[in-house]
């Protein structure tokens, strides 16, 4: 296989667009309640150790509980209580992320388990319900019903809405043949009738993959997240084993400190912001997808898009509108251009191809014409044999088509067609449009009245989308099969990067390899079964859920919009997942200098009095301090739920000033914020009996 040979155009300027921000729920206090039964029955032991730090903190609970009993103080219950309410905050991050997606699956599954099939067996109809539906079975669906399963239109066209899967009000068209044959079930047609072969037997549906993943039963851990909870369990394992070997020498020293105060050490240095945090965080981003009508098949494909530094787009549908357009008028010499623009919409009325409809648009809106057709005339329709169309009124003859089917029949009724017009039909074939030539014929005398500009149409802003992605170090290349010459116009308008054209699937797949070889991370898009063996290969691969099968199955990602520039908005929500999870850990790790400083001085200043210089926050006494920070540690995990939901806000930046932002707001904020908590709860705390 050849390698394929990238272009790379001049980019168009554009301007810096405004930085998106990626959305999520908004965070209620109702949420915390929904999430409390699941956070509870999460405090089982057998659940608990997957988070190895959480589970510390479960251990150090339980153990100081059971040293109430046996060495009772109002201390130590008020520190059992704050540990336990540790280790529940942590679940509620946990519950309250998953929770989210449950309110939805409940709704696909009430729509699946309710849904009645009209299976065809020979010439005759049986209802049953669609759970029974196997794969192969032959389905008939009219206006009102319920699509009751995943499945390719056979026969007939329909309007159908799929604003159950997608969210969106406005019906689409699916139709036998091609790549808008494919039907989801819990969709509803809206008119028609259409014959449906279901694809997939029941559990194996869109929806039934849509429900698992909303409700995170198959959520695995990505590679990222392994690596830092392999992190958080070692600093842990270090943490404790200081500790450990803490006692011997607080014993030696005269400062024999209890388990309780001990453990309290421990929980507090630990890395328990961000351990009781992370399972959330990933849970949420997936979360966020779902929210953009995104379903992610992987975690690791969430991940992987917020490291993409290659993004393969289609031309069609993706950077233009997908139809050409009539962009502008060339009038030929010693015509008017109100002339022009009246053939033109004249022959156009009976023209229902897009091509022909923004032709009337145009000739509308910018050059005011009005149609002059009437009942006596004859409207001839576009043929490949003549390659024109145009209408024959009782005065004249109006034609519009190619250039040289045009320039033969005025040639044959007696007129020519003049170097001028000409030069600007060989202009417009020179910038990658597609020149139609309007003639007419009044009597015995014909002539070419002017060019009509057709042109793919680049989608506005998204110019300004590609420069956005230029500023996170992400290369856009736009993948087309048209020629050479279009593809280099089309690019350097939309400002892609590169352009790869007369792209063939083994083209796209060879691209992609060689960007991988390299050790680039790679995106793309398509909907087409030729778009299937890039999509696998594709470290991030989105299919349209307008689009086949084949290339459904073949991605990692399904775009229920089946908007391409959704994969925009992936990559953001990618990085966002990534820089959230740098950020609370960098939050993490630095708020536990200030524990340092409420804890360690407060144990050993009856032995070292210099230590009371370390006490800058003045806290009241040892047993408040150790209990106010055992109280922020808890207390923070619940105040970060919200961000942990939401994710950091991102803006497109180099990794140095996404970095330093990081530093400046989540390390300071680590450091400064527990000094002021842990102050104001002593304040609080000192004044309980027994603690103060």
């Amino acid at each position: 296989m050849t390698t394929p040979v990238l272009h790379r155009p001049a980019v168009a300027g554009s301007q810096d667009a405004e930085p998106h921000r990626v959305g999520a729920g908004v965070f209620r206090p109702a949420s915390l309640l929904a999430a409390l039964p699941n956070a509870l029955k999460a405090l089982d032991p057998r659940v608990m150790w997957h988070n190895p730090v959480m589970f510390v903190v479960e251990v150090g609970a339980a153990l100081t509980t059971a040293l109430c009993f046996t060495d009772y103080s109002a201390f130590s219950v008020w520190i059992a209580i704050w540990l336990w309410l540790t280790v529940l905050f942590a679940n509620l991050a946990d519950s309250v992320a998953e929770g989210r997606g449950r309110a939805q699956a409940a709704s696909l599954r009430a729509g699946r388990d309710t849904a009645v099939a009209r299976r065809l067996t020979g010439d005759t109809e049986e209802q049953v319900p669609a759970s029974e539906l196997r794969q192969g079975d032959l389905v008939v669906c009219e206006a009102g019903d319920t699509v009751p399963g995943d499945g390719e239109i056979t026969e007939g066209v329909a309007s159908v809405d799929e604003a159950a899967i997608t969210g969106e009000s406005a019906p689409v068209v699916r139709e036998s043949g091609g790549d808008r044959s494919s039907v989801t079930g819990g969709t509803r047609v809206l008119s028609d009738r259409i014959v449906v072969r279901i694809t997939a037997d029941p559990g194996k549906s869109f929806v039934d993959r849509m429900i698992a993943l909303v409700e995170g039963s198959v959520r695995s851990k990505t590679p990222n997240e392994i690596a830092l909870n392999i992190l958080l369990a070692s600093l842990t394992i270090v943490f404790l084993l200081v500790i450990m070997a803490l006692q011997p020498m607080a014993s030696f020293s005269g400062s024999h400190q209890s388990i309780v105060v001990l453990v309290s050490l421990l929980v507090c240095l630990i890395p328990t912001t961000i351990g009781a945090l992370v399972s959330a965080i990933g849970v949420a981003g997936m979360d966020r997808l779902v929210q953009r009508n995104v379903l992610a098949m992987s975690g690791r494909a969430v991940e992987a898009a917020g490291d993409v530094s290659t993004l393969l787009l289609d031309k069609t549908g993706t950077i233009t509108f997908g139809n050409r357009q009539a962009s502008e008028l060339v009038v030929a010499p010693g015509v008017d251009m109100a002339d022009l623009a009246s053939a033109a919409l004249d022959s156009s009325m009976a023209d229902e191809t897009p091509e022909g409809r923004s032709l009337v648009d145009l000739c509308q809106s910018r050059y005011g014409a009005e149609p002059s057709v009437g009942d006596e005339c004859t409207f001839v329709e576009f043929s490949a044999r003549t390659r024109m169309s145009g209408v024959d009124l009782p005065s004249r003859s109006i034609r519009k088509g190619a250039g040289s089917a045009v320039t033969a029949w005025v040639t044959e009724h007696g007129g020519q067609v003049g170097r001028d017009v000409m030069d600007a039909v060989d202009t417009i074939a020179g910038s990658g449009g597609t020149p139609l030539l309007v003639a007419e014929l009044v009597g015995e005398r014909s002539r070419v009245l002017g060019v009509v500009h057709l042109k793919d149409v680049v989608k506005p802003g998204i110019s300004e989308r590609f420069a956005e992605l230029r500023k996170m170090g992400i290369r856009t290349v736009m993948i087309t099969g048209d020629t050479q010459l279009t593809a280099r116009s089309i690019a350097a308008e939309a400002g892609v990067d590169d352009f790869l054209a007369e792209a063939t699937p083994e083209d796209k797949l060879a691209y992609i390899r060689q960007e991988q070889t390299g050790g680039r991370i790679v995106a793309m898009t398509g909907d087409g079964t030729n778009d299937a063996p890039a999509l696998a290969q594709a470290d991030v691969g989105v299919a349209m859920n307008s689009g086949t099968t084949a290339a459904k199955e073949a991605g990692n990602m399904v775009d229920l919009d089946s908007s391409p520039t959704k994969l925009i908005d992936i990559v953001e929500i990618g990085k966002q997942l990534l820089i959230t999870r740098g950020a609370l850990t960098t939050f993490s790790l630095a708020n536990d200098i200030a524990k340092y400083f409420a804890i360690l001085p407060a144990m050993f200043t009856g032995v070292f009095p210099g230590l009371r210089a370390l006490n800058i926050m003045k806290l009241a006494t040892p047993s408040s301090a150790v209990l106010s920070a055992v109280i922020f540690n808890a207390l923070v995990i619940i105040a970060l739920i919200p961000l942990a939901m939401r994710g950091v806000r991102y803006t497109p930046s180099s990794a140095a000033k996404l970095l330093s932002r990081n530093l400046w707001i989540y390390g300071l904020g680590g450091l400064v914020v527990p000094f002021v908590g842990i102050k104001l709860i002593d304040l609080v705390i000192s004044l309980i009996p027994g603690i103060g």
